[in-house]
């Protein structure tokens, strides 16, 4: 049953990367059509949808209800970028990947393969634990995952990329998005209908875009180019053993000091840590002219390794 979910969930995801690669082959899209697509997601489309989702999943009492799993998560999400900057060191991964393998390991696609997943393991009822595992994700991912990789751009001026902490790169499309809907969901701000269905609107269109936006870079880098290196492997072995296993460790010898965990919570955040590596991180790798072949390469054959890693990870569950 986990194996077939794990397939229903991951085969769409492979299609509409297929169907990028295929269209971009055909020579359906400009040479500049990934630029411009990139730049409608991370400004327009992924803002709304994480406005939208936020509102839509969370309220006042579940957000403050879910405070141990939200521990959880958080304490395994600052250990993974412990481990992954020991990684870059010990690899010596070069400049230009070092944001996309650092956010490989500590940031995971929870929304775009993540909440169908656990949707079609557990059940609705496991919804507000996955929000606790999305809400870490994307605060994480917006502000030190994406500092990280714009911080790692090869073009700038090394005296400039050394310097202290440029706190104008937070201000960014998805994380002012995230900053908004808090302030809505806690002031309880009623959002004007029409408003919620075009923010809606707009926000589904992350994925299948983001998806395109691979299947096009794979497209314009090769399919005989993707391949598994030291930096690929380094990459996925912390996104699908490492962090797995911080997460069942802490839950399982946890308990005593951080809060015991609800079964179906317990295996949600253990699912949620095991899920691929973020589709737009080729965006951002472009935006910060970072090894755009690298994070699409890495982001497509984690997503392969994904039918197999997640039926493993629930057989351990029912262990």
């Amino acid at each position: 049953m986990q194996f077939l979910a794990s397939i229903e969930s991951t085969l769409p995801i492979l299609f509409i990367i297929a169907l990028g690669y295929g269209l971009r082959k055909k020579r359906w899209f400009a040479d500049s059509f990934g630029g411009n697509l990139s730049r409608l997601i991370l400004n327009i489309a992924l803002p709304a949808g994480i406005f939208v989702s936020i509102l839509k999943y969370l309220d006042r009492d579940k957000l403050f209800s879910l405070s141990d799993g939200l521990l959880y998560f958080a304490l395994v999400t600052l250990l993974a970028y412990l481990i992954a900057f020991l990684l870059v060191k010990l690899l010596n991964v070069r400049r230009g990947r070092r944001g996309v393998f650092i956010n490989v390991i500590a940031n995971a696609n929870t929304i775009f393969i993540g909440l169908p997943l656990n949707v079609a393991l557990f059940g609705e009822g496991s919804l507000p634990y996955f929000l606790v595992c999305y809400l870490v994700n994307t605060l994480s991912t917006w502000t030190i995952g994406a500092w990280l990789i714009a911080n790692d751009d090869p073009t700038l001026d090394p005296e400039r990329r050394q310097g202290g902490f440029d706190w104008k790169k937070l201000i960014t499309p998805p994380i002012t998005g995230t900053l908004s809907a808090f302030v809505f969901l806690l002031a309880d701000i009623p959002l004007p209908a029409f408003i919620n269905s075009t923010l809606d609107y707009v926000g589904e269109l992350v994925t299948p875009l983001a998806l395109l936006y691979v299947g096009i870079v794979l497209a314009d880098a090769g399919l005989k180019n993707m391949h598994i290196d030291k930096d690929v492997a380094g990459a996925l072995i912390g996104r699908f053993i490492v962090v797995p296993t911080l997460m069942i460790g802490l839950i399982t010898f946890g308990g005593g000091f951080l809060g015991a965990l609800p079964s179906v919570e317990a295996q949600t955040l253990i699912v949620q840590s095991a899920v691929p590596a973020l589709a737009v991180l080729p965006i951002l790798a472009h935006a910060a002219n970072g090894d755009v072949e690298y994070a699409t390469n890495v982001v497509t054959i984690s997503t392969l390794l994904f039918i197999i890693v997640i039926p493993i990870v629930n057989s351990l569950l029912l262990v």
